[in-house]
């Protein structure tokens, strides 16, 4: 039965298996990525990725508290080039990531005992994968009634926010009363607006057609008239002609 085993011991003893994943976990730092059986995969794992927290630059804010984390992980890894390249390189590229620094990828089973494998790499350090991803945002919660304050803190923005669609809608409706007594306004002044020349000269030109009528009938009346004054001026001409043959004659 299987009770209370925790550790898995990985056929050696504790100085053997210590060795071991030490070892494993430098190979894992310097190289970003290593192969090996499924079962030591995860045993590196859980081994590596509490001291890949203590090398992240928010844990080492003061120099003692820096110091600390530096043996502490100097105890378990025994190699001060590992060591430094945790602090510096790996610890700039999972600042931002909360745990699980580590991925495990099953490889099949080995040829000569037909022993599961595995590649376990460090997240961050594959490029390829990682390349279409955008990145997320880091939150961070705390234990200690911070609870609390966020949510007082998101009550206040949403009230906020309320507080400004309110103004927004009224500011709305204000433009739509606005809008509303301008129209009669608009309505009145088109109203009484004075006609267009061009609606003068449309009227112009209706009354027009009455004109020539009655200039032709004046013309018709007029007409006799002239014919009969030649005919006065024909007979006035012959009576003083008539008189001077006379005069003529008597002399």
């Amino acid at each position: 039965m299987r009770h209370g085993k925790k550790v898995n011991h990985l056929g050696r003893k504790t100085a053997h298996r210590k060795a071991m994943l030490a070892n494993m976990a430098c190979s894992l730092i310097e190289h970003k990525r290593i192969n090996t059986t499924v079962a030591k995969a995860k045993a590196l794992k859980q081994f590596v990725e509490p001291l890949i927290t203590k090398s992240k630059p928010g844990n080492n804010l003061t120099a003692e508290r820096g110091t600390h984390n530096r043996r502490v992980v100097f105890k378990n890894l025994r190699d001060k080039y590992a060591v430094t390249e945790l602090f510096s390189t790996v610890a700039e590229k999972v600042a931002d990531r909360p745990g699980g620094y580590t991925r495990i990828i099953k490889l099949g089973n080995r040829l000569g005992d037909n022993a599961d494998m595995a590649m376990i790499e460090l997240v961050d350090f594959n490029e390829l994968y990682n390349a279409g991803k955008p990145k997320k945002k880091s939150t961070r919660r705390s234990r200690r009634g911070g609870g609390k304050k966020e949510a007082v803190a998101e009550a206040n923005v949403e009230e906020a926010k309320v507080d400004v669609e309110a103004t927004e809608d009224s500011k709305v409706e204000g433009n739509v009363d606005v809008e509303a007594k301008a129209e009669p306004e608009t309505k009145v002044e088109e109203e009484t607006k004075p006609e267009p020349e061009e609606a003068k000269v449309e009227s112009k030109e209706a009354d027009a057609p009455d004109e020539p009528e009655a200039e032709a009938a004046t013309e018709e009346q007029s007409e006799p008239e002239v014919a009969e004054k030649p005919e006065e001026t024909k007979s006035e001409d012959s009576g003083e002609d008539a008189e001077t043959k006379k005069d003529d004659s008597k002399e």
